[in-house]
């Protein structure tokens, strides 16, 4: 027979069960839109520009409303555009990108003027972007041959929330690729080469951990509290403004359709998001996102910290020591952040909070059931000690007694030798107590390996008939075997005789006088029927399935006045169910019960 799990391995295996349901289910939680835009405000909020103007050294120019309503509607952009130029090349900036996208011709002159604006303006950058048929659409070649560099103007967009965190540092459509307008801005003013590898770019030194994924090189945008901006209109005001700076030129009215939402701040004009890339590529302050794996193996490190907590440690320390481990889990993004990392918050929070309710939960009710199988356990050796006392009275009687008389007495050599066999024999019978009561303490728990013996089965009834005869007489109850004993059992004989012989005694104890106890024997190819049958106080219908229940015993046995555990006919059923076997009640109330043993024999 195969061994069962120990106890405390399944708790153990409940336990950890708990736990990995627990890290799932949190895991789940931190996978979802929702989630990920929990995760984005607490970035925004993280990554909050501090107050106070900072050392920058890009500039906005902007075609603003006044601009436009002085200088002409945003039909005629390119004559405002070029006389912005013509101004801002007069105060020698590093470099010029405009984010316009100048694709198709207009009136022949605005054009003419406009390229030679852009011939006059050094370092020049032309923004390009994707068209609808997904193609490039790019400056006109008479605009592109007069700039330095043309780069795209595209933001990364968050689908659950569509705010531009991110800049696609580059972009490939139809086998052609445009870097960035930032970056080429960046490479231009400085006058370097983009050094790039799968996982990095490289200019003038400083090195982007932007790696390509999906064709782009996302980069995580550190944004500013401003940008110094001028007006068109105020260019002649601020000559100094724009020297040696990197301007960019671009519209900023609201009636434009290039407006993007940024973290912490709304929505601002496209121009101004490149201005914010620029100064994060020359600043060098980069973000990385930290991998799947990372965030799995800090979840996995939360969930096991609150299962050991609550493994090794009882009653209200484990809760005070979770409280920082749960702190750190809200606190964890606003860590990585301080090393360039961004972290999420609801996956690795939502497993820390459930792997902690979840082991609190599993280790108060393990506690619980721990304890009342104490009392349990406690109350079963109690009842048992009283079962062996009351088992053992009659024998030890017995041998008190015939002691006493060969001490106090001078019996005949004969009846001493009754008295002697008398004493052996009850010392065995008290030994067979003894051991029949461990090896029934040891069959409850599971721990005891039966014997596999062959005996007959009419030895066992035999036996049992003949030790319970003296009680049977005392109460003038007729004890008759109405059928002879067949078949051959296999198991352990000592056990087999005690159980047999607690129906016989149980028969008898719960009678009248003068009734009648039957002895049944069936055998029917290798099932063997044993039954006892009496004419006692019976049982309850509804009492009938409780009375194989450890220490239970019926309303009619307590009102009876006869002595008892309740213990007996547990056992019984453990002896026989060990056997193979099992247990038949029939019973009627007030007229008697028949308790039937079945078991294959040979």
């Amino acid at each position: 027979m195969a061994a069962r799990p120990s106890s405390t391995f399944l708790r153990t295996a409940g336990y950890v069960g708990v736990l990995l349901g627990c890290f799932a289910a949190g895991m789940l939680a931190g996978w979802n839109q929702l989630a990920r835009r929990v995760n984005n405000q607490t970035y925004d909020l993280l990554a909050k520009p501090e107050a106070g103007m900072k050392a920058v050294e890009a500039v906005i120019v902007a075609i603003d409303e006044p601009t436009l309503r002085e200088m002409g509607e945003l039909r005629n952009l390119r004559p405002i555009v070029t006389k912005a130029l013509r101004k801002i090349a007069a105060a020698k900036p590093r470099a010029v990108a405009v984010d316009l996208i100048l694709a198709g011709a207009t009136n022949p002159e605005d054009d003419q003027d406009l390229e030679a604006a852009f011939r006059a303006t050094p370092n020049l950058i032309l923004g390009s972007s994707v068209a609808s048929n997904r193609a490039w659409e790019d400056p006109l070649p008479r605009f592109a041959e007069a700039a330095a560099a043309v780069g795209h103007v595209h933001y990364e967009e968050d689908r659950s929330d569509g705010v531009s965190r991110q800049l696609a540092l580059e972009n490939i459509f139809a086998g052609q690729r445009r870097w960035a307008m930032a970056l080429e801005t960046f490479r231009v003013a400085h006058k370097a080469e983009i050094v790039e590898s799968p996982e990095d770019l490289e200019v003038a030194g400083i090195r982007i951990p932007a790696a390509r994924l999906d064709e782009t090189r996302p980069m995580f945008i550190r944004f500013l509290p401003s940008i110094p901006t001028v007006s068109v209109l105020d260019l002649d005001q601020h000559p100094d403004l724009l020297r040696d700076k990197v301007v960019f030129l671009g519209v900023t009215a609201s009636g434009a359709n290039d407006r993007r939402t940024i973290p912490s701040v709304g929505t601002v004009a496209g121009v101004e998001v490149h201005a914010h890339a620029y100064e994060t590529l020359r600043r060098g302050e980069f973000l990385t996102e930290a991998p799947d794996s990372t965030v799995v193996a800090v979840c996995i490190a939360f969930s096991v910290a609150m299962g050991l907590v609550f493994a090794y440690f009882g009653g209200w320390r484990p809760y005070v020591i979770v409280l920082p481990v749960l702190a750190l889990a809200l606190y964890l993004p606003a860590l990585f952040l301080m090393q360039g990392v961004v972290f999420p918050l609801v996956a690795p929070a939502a497993v820390a909070w459930l792997s902690a309710a979840g082991a609190a939960t599993y280790q108060h009710f393990v506690v619980r059931r721990s304890l009342r199988q104490s009392e349990s356990d406690k109350a079963r050796y109690q009842q048992a000690i009283h079962w062996a006392a009351h088992e053992m009275r009659t024998p030890l009687t017995a041998i008190q007694g015939s002691s006493e008389l060969m001490t106090r007495y001078k019996l005949p050599e004969e009846k001493r030798g009754q008295l002697s066999e008398m004493i052996n024999s009850e010392s065995k019978r008290l030994a067979r107590i003894i051991q029949t009561f461990l090896d029934v303490e040891r069959l409850a728990e599971g721990n005891i390996e039966l014997k596999r013996e062959s005996f007959a089965a009419s030895d066992v009834v035999a036996v049992c008939m003949g030790r319970v005869a003296s009680l049977a007489e005392r109460k003038n109850i007729a004890m008759t075997l109405d059928s002879p004993v067949d078949g051959t059992l296999v198991g352990d004989r000592e056990l087999m005789e005690y159980a047999f012989y607690n129906l016989l005694t149980n028969a008898v104890k719960y009678s009248p006088p003068d009734t009648h106890v039957r002895v049944k024997s069936n055998l029917r190819g290798s099932e063997l029927r044993l039954a006892v049958q009496d004419e006692g106080i019976g049982i309850e219908a509804k009492e009938v399935k409780k009375i194989f229940q450890k220490f239970y015993r019926t309303k009619r046995a307590e009102a009876s006045g006869e002595v008892g555990t309740g213990i007996g006919l547990s056992i019984v059923q453990q002896i026989v169910t060990h056997h193979g076997g099992r247990m038949d009640v029939t019973s009627t109330p007030g007229k008697g019960s028949c308790f039937t043993m079945i078991l294959t024999a040979q």
